[in-house]
């Protein structure tokens, strides 16, 4: 490379200066999407969504819980189960231990009751920072009891899916909790009590194939993936071109799937009139 060149790329890519270097780790976030960079702060004030193109950035379980459920309302549950190596999968449990120590989570859902503007619900929350949201026996397990709990309970339940699908570490013990978690939700159906399932992106695989899908009521986020196979293996398998919008909330609501596509800033406030015309006394 001449000098020229040199320093022809150093003018279109110069050195961050040493006040840049000191910019506090995790302070600015960009946006997937549009790539502007904004101010975590704010951007945590407005719901994790971009001011500028409105995309919706993937959020914790957590994080969650603090937009969705009143103050200091939320008890979680069974924090204590732990996910095993069945099938003696390579490093495995490493992996789960560190992705265990990295969200604070026990598993790829946090369990709990709480309220949503003073009403009891159970409500399930999956977080793609664990193990892409993907649905093991531990997943699986926890998610219904949070559906028994709020049976016995007689109050409703609430889920927000995000999974790349069932685990495949687990191999058939993760795809027996599609049957299991369906199970628990048709007798809750049966005590005439309510579910909402809420997917968010994305929602894949065994998981957009049972509970996520059962709703009394389903609802999605703006532009969320939400679909079973992949789309290439589906062009293949029809061999014909599916169509730009394929698999978004959109395209679902559009054909039946989906009773709404929600903004995550009016979220809580939908759920709560949900809630509060399926719950006795609650008008």
């Amino acid at each position: 490379m001449s000098l020229k060149e040199l320093f022809n790329r150093n003018k279109r890519y110069p050195i961050p200066s040493e006040e840049a270097k000191n910019v506090p780790e995790g302070i600015m976030t960009k946006c997937p999407e549009c790539r502007k960079i904004i101010l975590t702060k704010e951007l945590m004030k407005n719901y994790k969504v971009c001011p500028n193109c409105d995309h919706h950035l993937k959020m914790t379980a957590q994080e969650r819980i603090n937009c969705l459920m009143d103050e200091g309302t939320f008890v979680s549950m069974d924090d204590h189960l732990q996910t095993s190596n069945p099938l003696g999968f390579p490093s495995y449990t490493e992996k789960v231990k560190n992705d265990a120590k990295k969200t604070g989570l026990n598993e790829a859902v946090l369990t709990g009751i709480g309220e949503i503007s003073g009403m009891k619900v159970s409500v399930a929350i999956m977080d793609s920072h664990f193990r892409m949201g993907s649905m093991g026996s531990v997943v699986g397990e926890k998610i219904t009891r949070a559906i028994e709990e709020a049976t016995k309970l007689g109050i409703p339940f609430i889920i927000f899916t995000a999974s790349g699908g069932a685990r495949m570490q687990e191999g058939v013990l993760s795809l027996m909790q599609m049957a299991k978690t369906s199970v628990a939700l048709r007798r809750l159906s049966e005590k005439g009590l309510l579910f909402v399932s809420v997917l968010t992106h994305p929602t894949t695989g065994g998981v957009s194939a049972s509970f996520a899908s059962v709703g009394d009521i389903n609802l999605a986020e703006p532009k969320a993936l939400i679909g079973f196979a992949g789309r290439r293996v589906i062009e293949q398998t029809v061999r014909e071109k599916l169509p730009e919008d394929f698999q978004t909330a959109e395209f679902l609501l559009n054909h039946g799937q989906l009773d709404a596509v929600v903004h995550r800033a009016k979220m809580k406030e939908t759920l709560t009139t949900i809630v509060k015309l399926h719950t006795k006394g609650a008008m």
